[in-house]
């Protein structure tokens, strides 16, 4: 998202930034985007070596709530 695109697409209000959290055995984590289907893994759940994972960005609406993600290289 560009500095420049900073409102709702929905009612044009500011839109600020922010992260949708993961809770993990032990942790606290910010979301990942990772390429391709979801395979099961007896161990962690979800097979993910060898896979493309981005940071997810999230924005919110100030005014309406409207949640905006991205996950840029």
């Amino acid at each position: 998202m560009s500095e420049s695109n900073t409102n709702c697409p929905k009612c044009s209000a500011e839109l600020e930034e922010g992260f949708i959290l993961d809770y993990t055995h032990g942790a606290i984590v910010p979301s990942n985007w990772v390429e391709g289907e979801p395979v099961k893994s007896f161990w962690t759940g979800t097979k993910i070596s060898d896979k493309k994972q981005l940071q997810v960005k999230t924005f919110r609406c100030v005014r309406c709530g409207f949640l905006e993600s991205y996950a840029k290289p």
